[in-house]
């Protein structure tokens, strides 16, 4: 082929290059020669790294869905994104979590060193450019910034050199490139708008193409088809065309057609659909399936045979800079192959499953998401399962697609990417672009992006990178070099279980890859007990060095035994890990957990033997014990086992090893029983200890009866029935072995009593159960139940409760439906003799409890029922006699019983309820129990008066004044009528009793005489009393508080008054009276009472005086002024009388206390009588007129002084109102008037910058929340809406409206937040144009002020969310008025709310 100049000069200088920051190279390693001799790899890197291998591009991405691991599809694990982080490592106990997956280094990332050599040489020495685009088939091709093309082959030698520097001048850099299947054509679009196609077996430029798109914009994507004669392109315009080769007649010619105009909507991204070798017969490739991605959607086109749209799919709301994606990969789904659309904007990756249907059309089925925080600028598969994807930071991940797990995170910041800005914004061509695809372009790099086979390729700006998966062997290595073992571990069991994510290289069927995965284990097994062996600490704390193998060795434990090699754990790592004193002792506790659960059954005998010793030795009795109830025992020294159990009190070990190492049931029980057995023979109380020892006996015995193992598990079915009858005989030995003359009869079973009589019997309950058809058996339950009675009937050894659970043992076995036993009857009237003894009040109750447990198991038919009712009267069993009276429905009985029994006499009333009130009880009975509550009503009154009038409401209505007459106790009387009608009024308002009106002032006549405080509070919430009759009850036993309030009610304020005023007369004379005899009597014997007395009077007078200014208040609202004066100037004449009365130097308190009461009066009347009137009246009064000014002195200043504070806290009110109100205004006018800086430089509608043509005065409506708009842009949208003229002023955003859930648009009603506007802006264009020089600096501010107010208000509610000064002085008023009541009375319920209640100053002493 003719080389053309520029290309024989690359070849020239490349015997010069240099690899760019790497070690100094020796030029002539890099001697490149013709194209004929290709150097090898190794003649162009400088040295072999470990992982640096030969770079082929084989296919291994060929879909033969056997080799395809079906286990590591949907299993879900946690993620390890930086496995070489030794920190998670520092932990106290090194414990192996199967859920927790390492995923370990999964991507192996190679610099192409050759590769990236000669691109930087190019540059230097030829001129040919920065890097450009790339793209991968069976070579490598790198277009160049001056329009160059350089072709590698997988050898990384440069192959061939395409294009000159001419033609790149003219055509501009290359900005796409694309190869086809067969790697021999290749499409280089350019800058400018051209494309050029080249034999790759040649270097022939076949075609040059410059019509196929509309002219002056640049070449953003070229792709081949798997058709050969078929590419598709897209330009910086948005638009996109089939190019369509043929050849005729030797001429080459290419026809173009326009897919998609991108007046439609800008592409700015198209992936054909390009399928493996081994399956181009798919029978979707023959639709020949174009992917296309617009800045607002997705559509999926075929261009054969026709072409037709199949899909379209918009985007989910994103940033307008996100840039679209497109990926497509052939997935086996269900034993089926489909090819699936990997496609994202933003940070969300959608998958759409395309399917050819029966019919012939092409379904496309939408399938789960993938979410990520992160915006993503590059997307591909790597395999079917992975996706590898490149974020805005640059940061590379990789992610499992089934289980949406992000198996590892690499930076790419090294690399360098190459971003195709400039093609995007078509520098080359003008610029002539719109403003939202140049927005994508910023971070569009396409194609500096290229996979194939398995394999991704990504260009930097002076090198080229290589990404593949690495296999599981490289991944598990990568862990060990870096000497993380126990992560190794965990990912090797990964591959073994099958839940590894993107895993490669293992083959073959599941039992042969666990083969190879489980051989490797070993050897990583191995590794690790060696190199912690050599990594012991030899100095240190003992603590440091038992961490140390806390990490290592129950990690060695637990692999062994995933992988089931115990011949590994027990012969080799044990005899590697013995070498150390610390390492065996915890390999051997750590032998624990697993024997426990039975993982771990069998240990050799040498283990054995140690793991005795060391238990042993370091006192863990307890894990010893828990250790040898699991473990096969015929491998063991049971003499020395039992030994060492019994020594240390390990009774469960012993008992297992008695049963399963000899089968013998018998010899523990002995050994035990010799035990317990004396010290309750003795009457000792037992030891803890041997209380255990006693209870773990019951247990065994249970066990072996029933046919279980003792601690764990099951008796041998053979050996079932004989361990049944070796223990019965057992039991019912006459004598023990070695026994002695003093020894009992029967000494298992008197032991066995006297430890627990109920368990045993349970015991023998539960094994009864079992004993069917078995004539063994039934003779082995008779003869235990006659030795039962021999030993305990008559026994005075056994109490009533011991005697009494066995009988109730024997009732209960005695009513079964299938009984065989036989018990004497006169056993059982024995034993109700014994219970029923009435000269015996010991143990009364056990006794009672006892026999009524028989009698419920169905020992009533063991007795005559009539000699069991006299018996129970006699010893005064209620209970019993209750059992006996409702088996004869003689329910009136029963209430007798409840009130002789002592100890649940309180139940009666729900006796007597639930029976009167439930079904199943017929009219006479009830009747009967009816008149016997009535017959002992005084009684239940005296028990409990509120639950006898709860039970006279709801069931004796109508007999209540016969059980009113027939009451003679007037106290009592009144605690009943007082619960039945409070009670009544409260929780059975709707029950009407008889006579009502009489009984309430019946009990008023009762709560005069007993509870005169309970009077007025009873009078204001009862409506049943007459009001005459009331008033004469009150007056007849002068209750005066009781009578006003009564009066009130009446409408007698007056006379109401008269009679308050008359009792506070009264208390000021006690009180004049006693304060002046203090003063005479000087210091007495009394003074202590004394001055108690005189306390409790001021109170009296105190409270008199609050009720009647209450009364006066609530009067004066209604009253006119002559009126008022009636009600207060008696109560201010009656308060300022007393104190010239009192004097003497000993009355000084009652003296100032008089006169805080007279100022109380004097301030609650200002508010309804004038000051002047006040003050006249004062002067009037012959106590103070003829007096000196100095006598009246205090109340003239108290009054003043309330004056004043009441100006000073107005004053201060106003000042806080004009001060709040002008702060609220200032900020409202700030709000309107302030300007907005616009946060972007378009607008949110247009997505165009402010200024669309220099030319034009485009109006800009920017809104608070700092997102601009066109004028004409919002006045097109509200056309669009068909909103009223009137209306298309009120804008609101549409970008925050949309984002807080409804739509952009007019909105009429303002809603709060930063989304609506405080002020629209109207901004003019203007330009350097003399006409418009004189709007330079006019700005147009423009408000509707209803609106605009409205918002402002919202804002400042936001702004400010405290409560006003206003309001917290009211409370402070508020508060400070119920801390001085004695000198502003409080507002009653019935004033006004909003207004402001004001107090003066505390008085000061004088």
């Amino acid at each position: 082929m003719s080389e053309s100049p520029d290309a024989r000069s690359l070849m020239s200088a490349s015997s010069q290059l240099n690899l760019m920051e790497v070690d100094p190279i020796d030029d002539k390693e890099f001697d490149i020669p013709q194209v004929d001799t290709p150097p090898t790899l190794e003649s162009i890197l400088n040295e072999l790294e470990d992982e640096d291998e030969r770079f082929v591009l084989e296919d291994t991405c060929v879909l033969n869905t056997d080799n395809i691991d079906a286990h590591s599809c949907d299993t879900s694990s946690l993620a390890s994104s930086d496995s070489g982080d030794p920190a998670h490592l520092k932990r106290k106990k090194r414990t192996v979590d199967l859920n927790a997956t390492v995923h370990g280094s999964v991507l192996r990332h190679r610099l192409l060193k050759g590769i990236s050599a000669q691109i930087v040489s190019a540059a230097d020495k030829v001129d040919a450019g920065l890097p450009t685009a790339i793209t991968v088939s069976g070579v490598i091709a790198v277009g160049t910034s001056h329009g160059l093309a350089l072709v590698f082959d997988t050898n990384q030698a440069l192959r061939l050199c395409l294009g000159t520097k001419a033609t790149g001048a003219e055509f501009g850099a290359v900005s796409a490139l694309t190869i086809n299947h067969d790697c021999s054509r290749l499409l280089c679009g350019f800058a400018k708008g051209q494309i050029t196609m080249w034999d790759l077996a040649s270097g022939k430029l076949l075609r040059t193409i410059t019509d196929a798109h509309p002219p002056g914009t640049a070449i953003l994507h070229v792709k081949f088809t798997d058709d050969p004669t078929l590419a598709v392109c897209n330009d910086s315009g948005g638009s996109v065309f089939e190019l369509a080769f043929r050849r005729v007649m030797g001429m080459r010619s290419c026809d173009s057609r326009c897919l998609f105009s991108g007046s439609k909507g800008e592409v700015c991204c198209i992936e054909p659909l390009r399928a493996p070798p081994d399956i181009r017969d798919h029978p979707v490739t023959h639709y020949c399936l174009l992917a296309m991605a617009s800045l607002t959607k997705i559509l999926v086109i075929g261009l054969k045979p026709s072409l037709k749209v199949w899909m379209t799919f918009p985007y989910s709301k994103s940033d307008p800079s996100s840039v679209p994606q497109l990926a497509w990969q052939f997935v086996p789904v269900q034993k089926t192959v489909n090819p699936v659309l990997a496609f994202c904007k933003g940070d969300t990756v959608h998958f759409l499953l395309v399917k050819k249907e029966e019919m012939g059309t092409i379904h496309v089925i939408k399938q789960r998401q993938l979410h990520l925080s992160c915006d993503i600028i590059s997307l591909s598969w790597i395999n079917s399962r992975t996706l590898v994807l490149v974020d805005s930071h640059e940061k590379l991940q990789v992610v499992d697609r089934p289980s949406q797990e992000i198996l590892e995170t690499l930076d790419l910041e090294q690399v360098q990417l190459v971003y195709n800005s400039r093609h995007f914004k078509s520098l080359a061509t003008g610029g002539n672009v719109s403003q939202a695809l140049a927005l994508v372009g910023e971070k569009a790099c396409y194609q500096s992006v290229s996979s194939y086979a398995g394999q991704i390729v990504y260009l930097g700006t002076k090198s080229a990178h290589i990404m593949t998966l690495r296999n599981w062997r490289e991944r598990i290595d990568c862990l060990l070099k870096q000497e993380y073992y126990v992560e190794a571990l965990s990912l090797a069991w990964s591959f073994h279980e099958g839940t590894a994510k993107a895993v490669v290289g293992l083959f073959g069927d599941p039992v042969k890859r666990k083969g190879v995965i489980g051989d490797k284990m070993v050897e990583i097994l191995l590794h690790f007990a060696e190199n912690a062996l050599k990594k012991c600490p030899e100095q240190g704390k003992i603590q440091v060095m038992e961490q140390h193998f806390h990490d290592v060795v129950p990690v060695l434990v637990d692999y062994c035994l995933l992988l089931q090699r115990t011949d590994l754990l027990f012969n080799q790592l044990y005899a590697q890990l013995v070498e150390n004193v610390v390492a065996k002792g915890i390999f051997l506790e750590s032998l624990e957990s697993y024997i426990i659960v039975d993982r771990l059954g069998h240990l050799t005998t040498p283990i054995m033997r140690d793991l005795l010793a060391h238990y042993h030795d370091n006192g863990l009795m307890n894990s010893l014990e828990r250790c040898i109830v699991h473990l096969d025992v015929t491998n063991l020294d049971i003499q020395q086992v039992i030994r060492v159990c019994w020594e240390n009190q390990l009774y469960d070990a012993m008992l297992y090893v008695f049963n399963r190492g000899m089968n013998d049931y018998i010899t523990p029980m002995e050994k035990l029983f010799a035990v317990i057995g004396p010290p309750l023979t003795e009457g000792r109380s037992l030891t803890d200890d041997e209380v255990v020892m006693g209870n773990k006996l019951l247990v065994y015995i249970s066990c072996c009866l029933a046919g279980r193992a003792y601690p764990l598990g099951d008796i041998p079915e053979d050996l079932v029935v004989q361990v049944k009858n070796q223990v019965f005989d057992f039991l019912i030995r006459l004598h023990s072995a070695d026994s002695s003359e003093e020894e009992q009869v029967f000494p298992y079973i008197h032991t066995l009593l006297h430890f627990d009589t109920r368990e045993f019997l349970n015991v023998l309950a539960m094994t009864f159960e079992d004993f069917k058809n078995d004539k063994q058996a039934l003779e082995y339950q008779q003869r235990t139940v006659d030795i039962l009675l021999q030993v305990m009937v008559d026994n005075p050894d056994f109490t009533p409760s011991q005697v009494g659970g066995l009988f109730t043992f024997l009732a209960r076995q005695l009513a079964k439906p299938d009984n065989t036993l036989f018990v004497n009857r006169k056993l059982f009237d024995q034993v109700l003799e014994f219970l029923c003894r009435p000269d015996d009040d010991s143990r009364h109750t056990e006794r009672q409890q006892v026999l009524l447990e028989l009698l419920h198991v169905g020992g009533v038919v063991q007795f005559d029922e009539a000699r069991l009712l006299t018996l129970a009267e006699k010893a005064k069993f209620y209970q019993i006699c209750e059992f006996l009276y409702e088996k004869k429905h003689l329910y009136d009985r029963i209430i007798d019983c409840y009130l002789r029994d002592p100890l649940r006499k309180w139940e009666i009333y729900s006796y007597i309820h639930n029976l009167l009130s439930m079904p199943g009880y017929s009219p006479e009975e009830k009747q009967t129990v009816k008149e016997k509550a009535i017959e002992h009503m005084q009684e239940l009154m005296t028990l409990d008066p509120t639950k006898a009038a709860d039970l006279v409401v709801v069931h004796f209505t109508e007999e209540v004044q016969q059980l009113i007459s027939e009451t003679q106790d007037d106290e009592l009387l009144f605690k009943f009528l007082s619960c039945l009608l409070v009670t009544r009024e409260s929780h059975h308002s709707d029950i009407l009793l008889p006579l009502e009106r009489d009984l309430h002032e019946l009990l008023l006549d009762l709560m005069c005489r007993f509870a005169p405080e309970q009077l007025v509070s009873f009078l204001q919430t009862s409506q049943h009393y007459r009001l005459e009759e009331a008033i004469q009850i009150t007056q007849k036993y002068h209750q005066s508080e009781a009578t006003a309030y009564l009066l009130e009610q009446k409408g007698d304020v007056h006379g109401a008054f008269t009679v308050l005023l008359e009792t506070l007369k009264e208390k000021l004379c006690l009180l004049t009276a006693e304060a002046n005899r203090e003063s005479e009597g000087g210091l007495g014997t009394h003074e202590e009472e004394e001055e108690k007395a005189s306390k409790s009077t001021l109170t009296s007078v105190e409270d008199s005086l609050n009720y009647i200014i209450v009364l006066c208040h609530q009067s004066s609202q209604n009253l006119d002024q002559p009126q008022r004066e009636g009600l207060w100037f008696p109560l201010l004449e009656t308060m300022m009388a007393p104190q010239k009365q009192v004097k003497g130097l000993n009355t000084k308190h009652t003296s100032e206390v008089l006169k805080e009461l007279t100022m109380k009066v004097l301030n609650s009347m200002s508010s309804f009588i004038s000051l002047p009137a006040i003050i006249q009246r004062i002067l009037q009064d012959p106590v103070y007129g003829r007096g000196k000014l100095a006598e009246i002195q205090g109340l003239i200043l108290g009054m003043l002084d309330t004056f004043n504070y009441e100006q000073t806290l107005l004053e201060t009110t106003t000042n806080l109102l004009n001060h709040d109100l002008h702060w609220s205004l200032a900020h409202l006018r700030a709000a309107v008037t302030r300007g907005l800086h616009p946060r972007q430089d378009y607008c949110n509608i247009c997505l165009q910058q402010y200024k669309r043509r220099q030319d034009s005065a485009d109006e800009i409506i920017v809104f608070s929340c700092g997102h601009p708009y066109h004028f004409q842009c919002l006045q097109q949208k509200d056309y669009g809406w068909g909103l009223a003229p009137e209306l298309q002023q009120r804008w609101s955003c549409y970008k925050c409206s949309s984002s807080q859930g409804g739509r952009g648009g007019a909105t009429t009603k303002p809603k709060r937040g930063f989304s609506t506007s405080l002020a629209q802006t109207c901004v003019t264009s203007v330009h350097h144009d003399a006409g418009a020089e004189a709007h330079r600096k006019k700005v147009l501010v423009e408000t509707t002020l209803d609106l605009q107010q409205e918002q402002s208000w919202n804002q400042l509610r936001c702004l400010y969310r405290g409560p006003s000064r206003l309001s917290i002085l009211s409370e402070l008023t508020h508060s400070h008025s119920n801390e001085k009541t004695g000198l502003l009375f409080t507002a009653q319920p019935g004033t006004e709310s909003s207004q402001l209640k004001l107090s003066p100053p505390p008085l000061l002493e004088e």
